[in-house]
Formats: C-alpha cells, sequence, structure tokens
C-alpha cells in the first residue's frame, strides 16, 4: 500500500491528543501543540529518507525548541513541517541543524509517544488493519 504525505497528515491531525504531545500539552484550537517531535519521527518512520532537524524559532514572545523534516533531493532541500500552525503569526526560524540518527537519544517516554502515535495512523490509513510493526528498534534502533 503507497502512503502519501497528505494522507499522513490527515492521519496525524485526527491523532494528535495530549497523550502523544510533549509534557501532556493540551490548548483549545491549537492541537498540534507539543507535537513536533513525534510528528517528525512518524514521518521519517514512513518515509525514511526525510531527516528530522532541531530548530529554534522566535515567537514575538520567547524561543522555542521545534522539530520538523528535510528532504533533500538533487541538492535542494526541502522542509516539511506538519506542526507550523502550533506558532503564532509572525513566528520565525532562527537557528537549526539535523540530527544524527545515532544520536537521537529518545527517552522511553518519547518512544512510547512516538508508538502511540504510529499506532493511531497505521489504524487511521489501514482501515482493514493492515498495520505497519512499529517496534523500539525500528523508532531507536541503538536501544536495546
Amino acid at each position: 500500500m503507497e502512503i502519501n504525505l497528505d494522507q499522513i497528515r490527515e492521519a496525524l491531525e485526527a491523532s494528535w491528543d495530549e497523550k502523544t504531545s510533549y509534557q501532556m500539552a493540551l490548548r483549545e484550537g491549537n492541537p498540534a501543540l507539543g507535537q513536533c517531535y513525534p510528528t517528525s519521527r512518524v514521518i521519517q518512520f514512513y518515509f525514511p529518507e526525510v531527516e528530522i532537524v532541531e530548530g529554534e524559532v522566535w515567537t514575538g514572545k520567547s524561543f522555542e525548541k521545534h522539530f520538523w523534516n528535510l528532504l533533500l533531493t538533487d541538492g535542494v532541500e526541502r522542509h516539511i513541517d506538519l506542526t507550523w500552525q502550533q506558532f503564532p503569526d509572525g513566528t520565525e526560524v532562527k537557528n537549526w541543524r539535523v540530527r544524527e540518527r545515532e544520536s537521537l537519544g529518545d527517552s522511553q517516554e518519547t518512544v512510547d509517544r512516538v508508538s502511540l502515535l504510529i499506532e493511531r495512523v497505521n489504524r487511521h490509513i489501514s482501515p482493514q488493519n493492515q498495520q505497519v510493526e512499529a517496534t523500539i528498534c525500528k523508532l531507536n534502533p541503538n536501544k536495546s
């Protein structure tokens, strides 16, 4: 079954809640709040050719850590950010770097949030329960 980014976006947005967000963040009208890292991991799970980017954004009031994905094709950088809407208009990226896959160092809590999000996305995109197996090893190959 071929999956496209639009399907993943829809499935992610239907799957986000406080159990998948950072520190159980939840704000009415802002479902993407706290979802950037698990979302970037889900994107990388379905599209292994993308990298995870860690950046710092200025919201006009404070600096915030943010994560998104980067696809490099034919020397062109394509940034994929499905959670940017969590920030107010006028927010700017101030700096960013690609995270090394080998050094992501996800905590067990993060692994659990990402696993839950993958499970939900799978259910959303595969109504016939043709699930992609999400294991801790796939999410965090350096953890045993």
